[in-house]
This record gives structure tokens, sequence and C-alpha cells, in this order.
């Protein structure tokens, strides 16, 4: 399937959305440990209403989700982007591009200046995510260093440096 991502509807999730949202992100990643992550960071005081969203098929059915939840670099506000879930039968089909671009304009009209993710190294820089460590942001966990990444919501906020603190949720 190939669309491009501004052909996805994309929407804010609504309380009826979570179980297709959970089985979407059981069959994306091929095991439960994300959809049983995302289902803890529901009820986390991170999750932040409003910015957990998906693209739908044309029946209106979540094949692709995105969440931005809070965190903090250093003591500076943050958010920590994932995970990101598409439907194996939707992926590679601009569903998850979709759902981002959606969740980081909500972000950025929200008045949120940064985001920061472990995630793929040649996926998410097309959105204007840069290598984290190179801006001072640190993990404090060990991953691979070009997974860590990045973004500035805003060009006239550079990114802060310090030690990234996610959601209690991502028991980092």
């Amino acid at each position: 399937m190939s669309s491009s991502p501004s052909s996805w509807l994309t929407r804010p999730e609504t309380d009826s959305d979570v179980p297709a949202v959970q089985a979407l992100t059981r069959a994306a990643f091929g095991r439960p440990a994300e959809a049983d992550l995302l289902a803890v960071l529901r009820t986390d005081e991170g999750w932040i209403d409003g910015l957990s969203f998906v693209s739908t098929d044309p029946a209106g059915t979540p094949v692709g989700h995105v969440v931005l939840s809070r965190a903090f670099i250093g003591d500076v506000p943050a958010l920590a982007m994932g995970p990101v879930s598409v439907h194996p039968d939707h992926q590679r089909s601009g569903a998850g591009s979709a759902a981002i671009l959606a969740v980081l304009d909500a972000a950025r009209r929200g008045g949120e200046r940064f985001v920061v993710l472990l995630g793929h190294p040649s996926y998410y820089p097309r959105f204007g995510f840069v290598r984290a460590s190179a801006h001072g942001v640190v993990l404090g966990v060990d991953a691979p260093d070009e997974a860590w990444m990045a973004l500035s919501l805003d060009e006239r906020y550079p990114l802060p440096a310090g030690t990234v603190r996610w959601a209690a949720a991502f028991g980092i």
C-alpha cells in the first residue's frame, strides 16, 4: 500500500480508539511489551490528553498511532515520543508519518518546545530530529547514540543540555 502522509486522516485518540490502538500496537511490534507500556502510560501522570494521535483508514479505524508524554531535559519541560505503531498491513504507507506530523503540530500549537525519542536513526530525521548527544541531551541509560534523538519544535529555542527524565511508566 502506498500513500502519502497527507492522504491519511489523523486526529487525537478517543476513548473508543483505545482497544484498537492496543491491538495495532501489539501487532506492530509482534509482542505485548509496547502495548503494555502504552496501557501503563495512559494512567501515568506524564500522560497528556490530546497528544495521543491516530491515523485512520477510510472507515475510521486506527491503523497508526503515536503518543507524546511529559518528560524533562534537566528541569526544562519536554515531551517523549513513543511508542509509535503502525499496523503491519499499513506499514510503509505513510500512516505513521501522518500521525507523527499531526501530533508534533498539536504539540507545537500547544506551546511545547522539545521532543526526545529513542528510535530508528534513518527514519526520524525526516521530521527534524537530530542526534541528541550533539546538543548535550543525555539519555541516562545505555542505548545506541545514533538512535537517541531530539527535536526543537521552535527554531527560536535551541535544545537545552541535560539528562532526560521520562514518565515513570517507562521505567528509566
